[in-house]
């Protein structure tokens, strides 16, 4: 019987969905950090809305990063459209879940996201090899 010599790995190809992967990835890991730190420390709840921001935030920044790494060239457009996808995700998420309509505070993220993942997009073309 002959060994395998190469095994197959699953590689996401497309600059966009890897980058969606990678952003809720960390989106999770940093919402189960909030959860864990909001359990065990004497934190209020009134935080929240600002750690939430700040979890999205650092994560479509990484996405972008990741987006724009592999596109290799418009990071910027690339991690735009990561931070877009991902809050129309959310978005949709919060519409039909907690009937949470579009408002003023909306806007304020779709800004925050989309600004975040063109930064993380532009940085990771630059970091290319």
């Amino acid at each position: 019987m002959n060994p395998i010599k190469t095994v197959s790995q699953v590689r996401v190809t497309s600059p966009l969905m890897s980058g969606l992967v990678y952003a809720f990835i960390m989106t999770t890991i940093g919402t189960l950090v909030t959860s864990l730190f909001l359990l065990l420390s004497n934190a209020q709840e009134s935080s929240l809305h600002t750690l939430t921001t700040i979890i999205h935030a650092v994560s479509l920044f990484i996405g972008g990063w990741v987006s724009g790494k592999r596109a290799g060239n418009r990071g910027w457009y690339y991690g735009g459209m990561v931070g877009l996808v991902y809050f129309i995700l959310i978005f949709l998420v919060g519409f039909l879940a907690f009937d949470a309509g579009f408002n003023l505070q909306s806007l304020q993220l779709l800004g925050i996201l989309f600004a975040a993942g063109a930064l993380g997009g532009m940085l990771g073309v630059n970091t290319r090899k």
